[in-house]
């Protein structure tokens, strides 16, 4: 990435030499790395503790923007980057800088002393010791995948746990059974702390449920009444960002500390900002193709995502083409289905460099089951120029994060 410091850089590709050969879900590696740096996982503001399969980072967008409406000073940790890696560790309202990043990295690697551990569990242990000596009033923690055993987990008693909806993603780790994944994401639930979930499919609630009560967690699960507490118009486009904004707003209305306004809620429900959800692009190099009045861009990446999506495609007027690239594993066909009949031309690329991308051909095969005309096409520029050949009112790019995370760079629109 053309905004990566080479010395971060560095200080990050040392973890990777440390990775274990066999990948087992399991907390043992972080708890005794985060034993030699001094248990910084006890020395943290109230956390507010986020798992589920979509809308995690949107939900936490909306934590920070509500909590900051009340003059509070918030953490944040999310992942995968967009662009830079320093967008993961939001230090009392403000991205990491590299010096101090470095210097957290630096120690988490001599902790290590040569242990084994996964590139993310590394960096959580960095971020959590940058959140125990930086001063703030709240962090909101997202989960890198599924949630009971993922590093994360590693907090014993949050100030409340989220639930956002629960789909399929991630086969690979979680499988192909939604109670087993309701369950994993479920494991964030705490003896005795307070949990809210979003609207499930009954199988999930029923597995939230579950937990909660052996847990003796108190859960409350959005209702209606809940959604009426934040604006129609919520800051990011799409009835599922309400949801996510109210979903927001009850965890904060169930955190005992601190307290946060229900002033501020609608405040930072009308204020939040993340990238790469249904972003549409400022003028710049990726958003002028031909006659193309709008380029946008979401990186929604399972058929959950694509719904949500093509909700709000069904609310705009004229003829949207697809410019996509996928992760190799994920659900093509299904992600695709959704979008039947609301695009008529699908362009498939390469993913961004240096991830286990779908095949641009392999991609536009799975198109086609639902929508015939679909090109493969081995550079962006290509397909973002023959998507704009059939002069459509609009181009959607979409499939991947990492893919966002190119085009944001390329556009000049870098996340700050």
């Amino acid at each position: 990435m053309a905004n990566s410091n080479p010395l971060v850089d560095a200080a990050l590709n040392r973890f990777e030499g440390l990775y274990p050969e066999t990948i087992e879900l399991s907390l043992g590696r972080i708890e005794t790395v985060l034993a030699a740096l001094g248990r910084p996982q006890d020395k943290l503001p109230s956390v507010i503790h986020v798992a589920g399969t979509n809308g995690k980072g949107s939900t936490c967008a909306y934590l920070r923007a509500m909590a900051e409406a009340d003059g509070l000073k918030a953490h944040v940790f999310t992942s995968p980057h967009l662009v830079r890696f320093n967008e993961r560790i939001r230090l009392a309202g403000k991205l990491v800088d590299d010096d101090r990043l470095i210097a957290w990295l630096d120690r988490t690697y001599e902790a290590l002393d040569g242990q084994e551990i996964t590139s993310f569990e590394a960096t959580t242990a960095a971020a959590l010791l940058a959140f125990s000596e930086v001063s703030a009033d709240l962090l909101i923690l997202e989960v890198g995948l599924g949630g009971r055993f993922d590093a994360t987990n590693i907090i014993a008693s949050p100030g409340v746990s989220i639930i956002t909806p629960v789909d399929f993603d991630h086969k690979q780790f979680l499988g192909t059974d939604l109670a087993i994944i309701a369950g994993e994401k479920a494991g964030i639930i705490k003896p005795g702390r307070p949990a809210v979930s979003a609207i499930q499919k009954r199988v999930c609630g029923d597995v939230i449920a579950k937990v909660a009560a052996d847990q003796k967690a108190p859960l409350r699960v959005l209702s209606i009444e809940d959604i009426e507490r934040v604006p129609e118009a919520v800051a990011l486009p799409g009835t599922h960002q309400r949801y996510n904004a109210a979903l927001a707003g009850l965890a904060l209305r169930t955190l005992d500390h601190p307290r946060v306004s229900d002033q501020a809620i609608w405040q930072g429900a009308m204020s939040a900002d993340w990238p790469a959800r249904m972003q549409r692009l400022k003028p710049g190099p990726m958003s002028t193709f031909g006659t193309v009045q709008e380029v946008w861009l979401d990186g929604g990446h399972n058929p959950h995502a694509a719904h949500a999506i093509a909700e709000l495609l069904r609310q705009m007027k004229g003829r949207t083409v697809m410019v996509c690239a996928m992760m190799a594993a994920k659900d093509h066909e299904s992600f695709f289905w959704a979008f039947e009949p609301l695009v008529d031309e699908v362009h498939t690329v390469p993913n961004s460099r240096g991830h286990a991308g779908a095949d641009p051909q392999v991609l536009a095969d799975a198109a086609r089951t639902f929508i015939p005309n679909a090109t493969a096409h081995q550079t962006l520029e290509k397909a973002m120029q023959a998507a704009a050949q059939s002069e459509p009112d609009r181009i959607l790019i979409c499939g991947s994060l990492y893919l966002a995370g190119d085009v944001l760079e390329l556009n000049g629109e870098i996340p700050k």
